[in-house]
């Protein structure tokens, strides 16, 4: 009795672009879920704890005149401290010509959603700022504030 193999229709010529084709995308693939997993990681891991300095205001170094709801005035300095327990607050100095220094100080409460906070002033409203490096920058009713570490 001779036993003869089934004869099957595959080619490999026409299927070797298929499986490659299949691999390749398997990898992006693994490349992707791999990159999102570290970039999560990395975006967990940032403590925004800290003194920052602030260095400009709407892209004019400190001290730089800048306009406000009509109203000119010169930002002097600024120190924004972020705290570990989820409380911050922000010291500024600035002049309204003709009158002389004002110091304004004012705290919140902060949550962090990776790079991103979202702070809570008290008797005031909500802002947003972001981590990057040894920077904070911060969202202030359309001015933007940048704090260096």
């Amino acid at each position: 009795m001779k036993t003869q193999l089934a004869s099957t229709n595959f080619d490999l010529e026409t299927c070797a672009p298929r499986i490659a084709a299949l691999s390749l995308l398997a990898v992006i693939l693994l490349l992707a879920l791999t990159g999102c997993k570290n970039e999560t990681r990395a975006t967990a891991d940032i403590n925004p704890a800290g003194v920052y300095t602030l260095v400009s205001v709407d892209d004019k170094n400190v001290p730089c005149n800048v306009t406000h709801e009509g109203a000119s005035l010169t930002v002097k300095s600024g120190v924004f401290t972020i705290n570990s327990d989820g409380t911050c607050r922000s010291l500024s100095i600035f002049s309204v010509p003709p009158h002389s220094d004002v110091r304004r100080e004012v705290k919140a409460t902060y949550t962090q959603t990776g790079a991103e906070l979202t702070m809570r002033w008290e008797g005031a409203g909500m802002t947003q700022g972001r981590i990057n490096g040894s920077t904070f920058t911060m969202n202030n009713e359309g001015m933007i504030f940048s704090y260096r570490k």
